[in-house]
């Protein structure tokens, strides 16, 4: 994991920690949204899990993520955090019963004095365990944090996963506590951008994760304010699929090779097949404009 917070972090598994009494938060945090910030607020060790459990136990229901586990380290780290365990998420560890995630895992590998989750966590074989038989374990205290709302809707992974794919990333912020954010290697496109004037850098989107909805976005690449395109490009009919287009504005740089992180700020407009590439163009003008008077005033 290359995290540029791991220095401020400490990025572990299981086996590899270090003996002390911890104050931990438990959990899968995708997102890391406002419920996780909550839950993980006070605690100076953050316990979580990769793959996601539906990964192993039932595949077909697991979903496509908010985070990458890079990305969600990157987050936590950001909340004060001192420590990140990591736990690899198998069938073996799937039928680890309650009680012996209890005693192996937060007494005898973590020292727990106090044990935070969401009213909702479950844990263990056929996720039999709840917050109630962690607090009632008096070798440790349990803070069992209510489901947080906003403007009447609970926040949960899955609906803001619902919003990301709608588009709706504007809203996805508010339950997150951030915009939404993806990142990925700067790959070779059709080139077309060049010759219309706006070169842009090009992500295959990560299959495993959540991508916005098709459409034009105003968001910062790397910090610089970019209009990004997600889409099949209908205009051209390229036969080639998803890719998420960057145009940073006001910035020429070789970006081929280098990993590009992207911060979705407002939707601007479906994706749509234009006649003419003129027709694009003017379109591509306005929208970079739009963007440019949105972000004028720097970095959220």
């Amino acid at each position: 994991m290359n995290s540029r917070l791991a220095r401020h972090m400490r990025i572990t598994m299981l086996q590899d920690v270090l003996p002390r009494p911890r104050r931990i938060a438990v959990g899968e945090f995708d997102g890391v949204h406002l419920g996780h910030r909550e839950v993980i607020s006070g605690s100076d060790t953050v316990l979580t899990f990769d793959p996601h459990p539906l990964q192993v136990v039932r595949p077909e229901a697991a979903p496509r993520l908010l985070t990458s586990l890079e990305v969600k380290a990157e987050l936590i780290a950001g909340l004060g955090v001192q420590e990140l365990v990591v736990i690899p998420f198998d069938e073996r560890f799937a039928q680890q019963s309650p009680p012996e995630f209890i005693d192996q895992v937060l007494v005898q590998g973590l020292r727990a004095e106090l044990v935070a989750v969401g009213e909702n966590f479950r844990f263990g074989h056929r996720a039999a365990g709840d917050p109630g038989l962690l607090a009632a374990d008096q070798r440790f205290q349990t803070r069992v944090v209510p489901l947080v709302e906003v403007e009447g809707e609970v926040v949960s992974s899955s609906h803001i996963r619902g919003l990301v794919l709608a588009g709706e990333v504007e809203l996805a912020a508010r339950f997150l506590g951030a915009p939404f954010q993806t990142q990925g290697e700067v790959v070779q496109g059709d080139r077309r951008g060049r010759t219309l004037g706006f070169p842009t850098a090009n992500i295959v989107p990560d299959e495993a994760l959540v991508c916005p909805g098709h459409g034009v976005y105003a968001a910062y690449a790397d910090g610089v304010p970019a209009a990004v395109s997600v889409g099949v490009r209908p205009t051209f009919g390229t036969g080639r699929g998803v890719l998420i287009e960057a145009y940073l504005i006001d910035r020429e740089v070789d970006l081929y090779g280098r990993c590009l992180r992207i911060q979705f700020l407002r939707r601007l407009r479906g994706e749509r097949r234009f006649e003419t590439a003129h027709s694009l163009i003017a379109q591509m003008e306005e929208d970079v404009e739009r963007t440019r008077s949105l972000l004028a005033s720097g970095p959220a």
